[in-house]
């Protein structure tokens, strides 16, 4: 059984890496299909997106819900755990706009402007 030392290990084990924590976020918006995933994520390759999700599905933070139908439909969204992340997701986000007006003086300048349903539920 790994040790951790303090709890932030943990969570950072959970949710860390370049693009856990970012797939999460749209998720609080409610479900996604993987296209619609990639669209929000236009950087992570389908790869990394199928493997990071599959990750956060076996930590039961993601559910997966497959619909057999042709084509295939495969929606993903937050269980009740994963909805438990929400706070520290937007403490993140507040904390990073924050930290961009401090070094830039206006987040606009490097901050891409998000659809208006990202911003929806802080």
């Amino acid at each position: 059984m790994k040790k951790y030392r303090i709890g932030v290990e943990v969570t950072l084990e959970v949710i860390g890496g370049k693009w856990k924590s970012i797939i999460l976020y749209h998720l609080t918006t409610g479900k996604k299909r993987t296209n619609e995933l990639r669209k929000l994520i236009p950087a992570i390759t389908q790869k990394v997106l199928t493997q990071q999700l599959r990750e956060l599905e076996k930590d039961g933070i993601v559910h997966r819900t497959v619909y057999y139908e042709i084509p295939p439909k495969v929606e993903y969204e937050l269980t009740e755990y994963g909805l438990s992340l929400k706070t520290v997701l937007d403490s993140f986000c507040l904390w990073g706009e924050n930290h961009l007006d401090k070094v830039y003086g206006d987040r606009s300048a490097v901050l891409e402007c998000w659809p208006d349903e990202t911003y929806e539920h802080i």
